[in-house]
């Protein structure tokens, strides 16, 4: 079962319905409220507390009665008052809810007159629970940490927990609830890896109430499988000189990789290293939860002791990593996910992409655009590219890449004769430069929510340093003004006028299909703090071809005052690559859709999160990688914990404490106090994934951080 269902109906109710009867003359007037206040949802079996206040009349007492289409036939079909006085009343929901409405009318009539009645409706509901995560790898012998959370949430949270295979018993492995939060519990995966694992938890309010999660127990989370790779930072020179990888690594089924290949630029100079040896190995302290942290080593052969090697990371429910550098070389953030080559270059395909890096002068330069291939490249012959479009940023400048942009791009691609996993692309504007590429996860289906990412590093590092995603451009949508009319999340990165401290944003947009866009967002511009900034309907923006369209962002006052020009290159609706188009700031980003079918509350969220950063647009970013265990144990309290790894001086870990809130825009915080105190903003696409951003005013040099679980 999904959350988002069972909110949309609990929130569609929340309004607290009052009667206020007023007759002529002197008839007394009845106003009923809750306890909590405004409460209009009540789960089965739990109790719900009442008071009416009488006016007009010196007779305040009250009679109260329940009154629904569903609230006759025997056993209390409704509930039951289970205690009453003059002006106060106990109500009881039953042990199922009503039908074929849950809806209960409660009613306090005046003694005094039986025209004066006030009225509160409640909706009845049935307990439902989920367990994340779910489904879930868990490496033999190690942990998992499961949360079950249960809707509505607004009762005390127990649950039972149980743990089942297909073999039964200890064969399964062991299963440990917390003793201190019913709401948590750790799975911990034997030798042998069983089959059909399933971890269960069942509420103690209502036994129909049970969450499933589906576990499967493999030597490692790391599958024997080929991952690619993306890493951006920075070197411990003075000044610190960027250094951008991408890559491609087999691994074994034990984690070992047994082959791999990476292309690294450094300080302007590049190098690929054709065998690559490491391993990743799980955290065996300083976590709780050792199946969504450890240790991966890539050893370029030949690769100088400088070059990024050791990195901390975590995991998602998915086996994917987010990670930063830990081996004291340098700092910086990346990601690696699981390879879908196979869906690569089958056909004619458009991908429309994203770069950013560094000019020959270290200022910050962006690319937007779209790349058409043809589909027939092979080790002997070239694909085709044409009809592309690019539109640069160089420190404010397009000149110094194409005349006026849009500017018209061809080039041609073809995989490496002799590297598996390799690919090699050239495109030509005004300049000629070159790209090697690989392709990482996602599908070319029309119509997919998760389209193919592939992703590129430039090679002509005498040139420039651009590293970014190449992503796969949805068919079936149509590119007009209709492609940005739902909600969707922008984040942003750029810099600020030295080019020492950073800019970041993150916007909540939807567009009307006639040119108008309203937004929300929340912005860190070197320490300067925007918060919650919102525009109804006054930004503007315009279609091209391609699915190139003009956005107006981060505007402000009613007609968006000072809004910055984005060029958008749309993947598909609500989704594809933002770059401003001429300031120095040069910034850089993309935009992902809200699942508009979810009405968003903070109980939604309950989960163990992969956290990263994922820009590093300055040496003076702190790159950051966490599990966050968001919790939920009722009575709409919720909170923070997990663990953090950063890199200063060296690794650091601490565990986290804190609280989150989350509006039904899909927008909130998180507020830590451990292992330090820190403010972030965050922005819901959906019920597993959200985007962060630091707001502290201290920090100048904020990042972008993914949280998914």
């Amino acid at each position: 079962m999904t959350k988002q269902f069972l909110f949309a109906a609990v929130l569609a109710s929340m309004a607290l319905w009052m009667g206020c009867a007023k007759g002529l003359g002197s008839t007394p007037s009845v106003i009923v409220t809750t306890n909590p206040p405004n409460v209009s949802i009540v789960p089965v079996t739990q109790t719900l507390q009442l008071s009416a206040a009488v006016s007009g009349t010196s007779n305040t007492a009250v009679n109260w009665s329940l009154s629904g289409s569903a609230c006759t036939g025997n056993g209390n079909p409704c509930g039951q008052f289970t205690a009453t006085t003059a002006t106060t009343a106990t109500y009881q929901a039953p042990a199922t809810a009503p039908t074929p409405s849950a809806l209960v009318t409660i009613t306090a009539t005046s003694q005094a007159d039986v025209s004066g009645k006030g009225t509160v409706q409640i909706t009845v509901k049935q307990v439902k629970v989920s367990v994340t995560p779910t489904p879930v790898n868990v490496g033999q012998g190690l942990v998992q940490q499961f949360a079950a959370v249960a809707v509505p949430d607004n009762a005390p949270q127990q649950f039972t927990w149980a743990l089942a295979c297909t073999q039964g018993g200890a064969a399964c492995g062991t299963l440990m609830p917390d003793p201190s939060v019913s709401g948590l519990a750790v799975y911990k995966a034997p030798a042998v890896p069983p089959t059909n694992v399933q971890v269960t938890a069942t509420s103690t309010i209502d036994p129909t109430g049970i969450g499933t999660a589906k576990v499967t127990v493999l030597p490692s989370r790391i599958t024997a499988s080929t991952y690619v790779l993306r890493f951006s930072g920075h070197d411990t020179s003075s000044p610190a000189q960027p250094v951008e990888i991408a890559g491609s690594v087999t691994f074994l089924a034990n984690g070992t990789i047994a082959s791999g290949v990476e292309d690294v630029v450094v300080n302007g100079v590049y190098h690929q290293y054709t065998t690559v040896s490491g391993s990743f190995a799980p955290s065996t302290s300083g976590d709780s939860n050792t199946n969504n942290a450890g240790t991966l080593t890539l050893n370029g052969s030949g690769a100088p002791a400088t070059t990024p090697s050791t990195f901390a990371a975590v995991l998602d429910s998915a086996g994917n990593l987010r990670m930063i550098e830990s081996d004291g070389n340098g700092t910086g953030s990346g990601s690696m996910e699981k390879s879908a080559a196979g869906q690569f270059n089958t056909a004619a395909q458009k991908f429309v992409f994203g770069f950013t890096g560094v000019d020959l002068s270290g200022k910050r330069v962006g690319y937007a655009g779209l790349l058409p291939m043809d589909g027939t490249a092979t080790t002997t012959t070239q694909g085709s590219i044409s009809g592309g479009l690019l539109d640069p940023n160089d420190n404010g400048i397009t000149a110094n890449v194409c005349g006026v942009p849009p500017c018209a791009v061809t080039g041609s691609y073809q995989p490496d004769a002799l590297i598996s996993g390799l690919w090699h692309m050239t495109l030509t504007t005004g300049i000629t430069q070159h790209f090697d590429f690989f392709v990482g996860s996602g599908q070319t289906a029309t119509g997919t929510k998760s389209p193919l990412a592939l992703y590129a590093i430039s090679t002509d590092a005498s040139y420039r340093t651009l590293s970014g995603r190449m992503v796969f451009q949805d068919p079936g949508t149509t590119y007009d003004k209709t492609g940005l009319s739902a909600p969707a999340v922008a984040h942003l990165t750029g810099v600020d006028s030295t080019g020492m401290n950073t800019r970041v944003s993150l916007v909540l947009s939807t567009g009307d299909m006639n040119g108008n866009l309203s937004e929300n967002f929340d912005a860190n511009n070197a320490g300067t703090i925007v918060a919650a900034a919102a525009q109804n309907s006054s930004c503007t923006y315009t279609t091209g071809t391609g699915g190139r369209y003009v956005v107006t962002l981060l505007g402000s006052g009613s007609s968006c005052t000072g809004g910055v020009p984005f060029v958008f290159y749309a993947s598909g609706a609500n989704r594809g690559f933002l770059l401003d188009q001429s300031s120095a700031a040069v910034m850089t980003g993309a935009m992902d859709p809200q699942n508009n079918n979810i009405t968003f509350a903070p109980s939604e969220l309950p989960g163990t999160y992969a956290v990263g950063t994922v820009s590093n647009a300055t040496s003076g970013v702190v790159p950051t990688v966490a599990n966050l265990l968001l919790t939920s144990p009722g009575n709409q309290v919720y909170n923070v914990g997990g663990t953090q790894y950063t890199w200063v001086s060296g690794l650091q870990n601490g565990a986290v404490t804190g609280t989150y809130t989350l509006s039904v825009s899909g927008t909130g915080t998180i507020l830590l106090t451990a292992p330090a105190a820190a403010s972030y903003v965050i922005y819901a696409t959906d019920t597993s994934h959200f985007e962060m951003i630091d707001v502290d005013p201290s920090n100048p040099n904020p990042s972008v951080i993914f949280a998914q679980q």
